[in-house]
């Protein structure tokens, strides 16, 4: 079995490959397995999007939900025995802002809860901020707040690993 405690961030681009990656560090894992899911499915394209995820996963993992509360799912679920998976930080971000709650308050809860929590923890998040600047100003605000909380996730994280093209490539490797 690997470590049972760390924290892992995982950063790519759109469809770079970072959930199947951040779903094979799993392997081996002989305790509980739970996905932290934080996309809604508010279209079907969306929704397929979402079985596509579940059907790769298999029935070998427990499916959380949450939309808003991701500090108080990771509370919950997370235990020394458990890898914990969150899917994804840049969408629970997205939920946070369309539903205007304070996206610095959202993060710092989420930090608070990171840092209690035991066990293997494996973030997934978008880096946003590769691309051009975007033409509107929820866009930009979307980018600074996923940007900022990629920032802060990282530094509490003991392994952040970037995705590109499929390959993983270690930003901060472990100690």
């Amino acid at each position: 079995m690997k470590d049972k405690s760390m924290k892992i961030l995982i950063l790519g681009g759109a469809r770079s490959g970072k959930s199947a990656y951040a779903e094979s560090l799993a392997e081996g894992w002989t305790g509980e397995r739970v996905y932290i899911a934080t996309a809604q499915a508010h279209d079907e394209e969306m929704a397929e999007r979402i079985n596509a995820h579940r059907l790769r996963r298999g029935e070998e993992w427990k499916t959380v939900g949450t939309v808003l509360d991701l500090p108080g799912a990771l509370s919950k679920e997370a235990s020394r025995d458990n890898f914990i998976l969150i899917d994804c930080l840049t969408l629970w971000l997205t939920n946070v802002l369309l539903a205007e709650r304070d996206a610095g308050r959202a993060v710092d809860e989420l930090i608070g809860a990171l840092g209690d929590a035991p066990g293997k923890i494996v973030l997934v998040s978008n880096e946003v901020g590769l691309g051009i600047v975007p033409g509107n100003a929820l866009a930009r605000r979307f980018r600074d707040v996923a940007g900022k909380a990629n920032q802060r996730v990282a530094r509490q994280a003991d392994e952040v690993v970037l995705i590109a093209a499929g390959l993983p490539m270690v930003l901060k490797p472990a100690r």
